[in-house]
């Protein structure tokens, strides 16, 4: 029997999400992390899309926001043009401004309180597999080996993990973007009381956390609140910086008159920080030729890496946590069916695909020059349909997301949001739930065989169903609206997502 069940490498969000997730379903994963203390450095600056009710499902939203539950924003962007979806019939976006380090703190606080072991300072050196997989680890006294059943590379972009495996990571590599992030002070009355802009001579009020495009470039104003205001600037530009070299203010300053063709008076912000200053040249769009090898997965950057523009990485890696983790528990506890652990592939690449789809026809919409301008001139037009405005919203929340073609409308789908307390107990758990909507809540019962590993729930609820069967990661495995389902095509769903009943044996 391996030393541990699953060994992930990384400790970042996805990492951390899925050790969490691991830990719910009973499994005992070891986190690895090269760097000996959690990083400061400013990084994603929120979440975007489905991954938010998520974490309101693990219970994670209250403690995160100090609201009892997400409500969908009114607005939103999409390739530096406002997105109003205020008059939408079903708004599917929702939004979590948090800063990474603050959310790697809360799974991180999560993680140890769910009893997984983080080892800071450790990394993978390399690995064999064949019963199990042999990791080999270099930590602070040295290398050593840990026996597992499973390696995740939540690594990041660069992955090692990625690379020993020999995995591909196929893609475009840009180079002719110069982009910068800063947190910055301005003068206070640059700022509009009223809106929060930012007031620029001779360009006008910058609106906040919007997308300024000019024929040069792209320009935010971010000023998060409780935390210091952020200017992020980008271009194209054949100027080369070596990685060694630290960006200054003054690049900053001078990009931003080459963007929006006047000085911004900015400056440090106050206070000991940490405070962000990062130079980004070029970029990468690319997805790994395959999610797993043998008993090595990969998820988040290490799987897939794309522009930020919009913000879907963590809505999109944190997502892979979810879908891999109850699938990898199943083979860890042996009740997988066969093939489950090879679905979690077969579901996340297309979404990945669709992704870099997204942020690479943003970035064009967000591109210099007059035929670029054009673009958006007839893309506009378009924004004015409301059925263009709710396809971009399914689009970037993630709600157009569908796993297989099951004739029913919700099969597939992201499970609807249910009052029931029971269902939220087992969401908070991580388990897989069969909800009975019937009036006499008679199928129930077909779920007690699987009692080890699925809640069933009668409750009452305004659905166009009556019965649902939810896996963990909270889509729709099976559902039924018949007054009486047909419970032998639930206990063929409940097989095939969910392994073998319980035999009892009468003594």
């Amino acid at each position: 029997m391996p030393a541990t069940d699953v060994v992930i490498a990384g400790a970042g969000p996805n990492g951390l999400m899925l050790a969490c997730e691991l830990r719910l379903a009973g499994v005992r994963p070891i986190v690895l992390e090269r760097l000996t203390e959690r990083s400061g450095e400013p990084r994603a600056n929120g979440l975007v899309g489905q991954v938010v009710p998520l974490l309101h499902r693990r219970g994670l939203y209250e403690p995160l926001t100090g609201q009892s539950a997400p409500a969908p924003t009114p607005r939103y962007i999409f390739g530096a043009f406002p997105l109003d979806l205020s008059q939408l019939p079903v708004n599917p976006l929702y939004l979590l401004p948090i800063q990474q380090y603050e959310l790697e703190k809360a799974l991180e606080e999560r993680a140890l309180s769910l009893g997984v072991e983080i080892r800071r300072g450790h990394e993978v050196a390399g690995f064999t597999q064949g019963e199990s997989v042999q990791v080999t680890i270099e930590g602070p006294q040295g290398p050593y080996t840990v026996d597992a059943q499973f390696l995740v590379g939540a690594d990041g972009g660069r992955s090692t993990v990625r690379k020993l495996a020999g995995i591909d990571f196929p893609g475009v590599t840009w180079d002719k973007v110069l982009s910068y992030t800063v947190d910055v002070s301005v003068p206070d009355d640059l700022v509009d009381p009223a809106s929060g802009g930012l007031r620029v001579d001779g360009v006008g009020t910058v609106a906040p956390f919007q997308h300024f495009r000019t024929e040069t470039g792209l320009f935010v104003w971010a000023p998060f609140p409780n935390a210091p205001r952020r200017i992020a600037v980008s271009e194209r530009s054949e100027a080369g910086f070596p990685d060694d070299v630290a960006p200054t203010l003054d690049e900053v300053r001078t990009s931003i008159r080459r963007v929006l063709g006047v000085d911004v008076p900015i400056d440090a912000p106050p206070g000991p920080g940490p405070h962000q200053l990062r130079r980004v040249t070029g970029g990468n769009t690319r997805i790994a030729e395959r999610f797993r090898d043998g008993r090595v997965l990969l998820v988040g950057d290490a799987a897939h890496v794309h522009s930020a523009i919009g913000g879907p990485g963590l809505n999109l890696g944190l997502q892979d946590a979810a879908n891999l983790a109850w699938k990898l528990a199943a083979e860890v506890r042996g009740w997988a069916p066969a093939g489950l652990l090879d679905t979690y592939d077969a579901e996340r690449q297309p979404i990945s695909r669709r992704v870099v789809m997204h942020t690479q026809a943003q970035g064009v919409l967000t591109g210099p020059g007059p035929e670029i301008t054009a673009l958006r001139e007839l893309f506009g037009e378009l924004l004015g349909y409301q059925d263009v405005r709710q396809h971009l919203a399914d689009l970037l929340s993630g709600a157009d997301l569908r796993y297989g073609d099951d004739p029913h409308p919700l099969v597939g789908r992201w499970a609807p949001d249910l009052a029931s307390e029971a269902v939220a107990q087992a969401y908070r758990a991580a388990r897989p739930v069969l909800v009975d909507l019937t009036a006499d809540g008679s199928v129930v019962a077909a779920a007690e065989p699987w009692r080890d590993r699925v809640d069933a729930v009668a409750t009452t609820e305004d659905l166009d169903a009556t019965a649902l069967l939810i896996r963990p990661d909270g889509y729709v495995a099976w559902a039924s609206s018949e007054a009486q389902p047909d419970t032998a095509d639930l206990e063929k769903a409940l097989q095939s997502w969910f392994g073998a009943p319980v035999t009892t044996v009468a003594g």
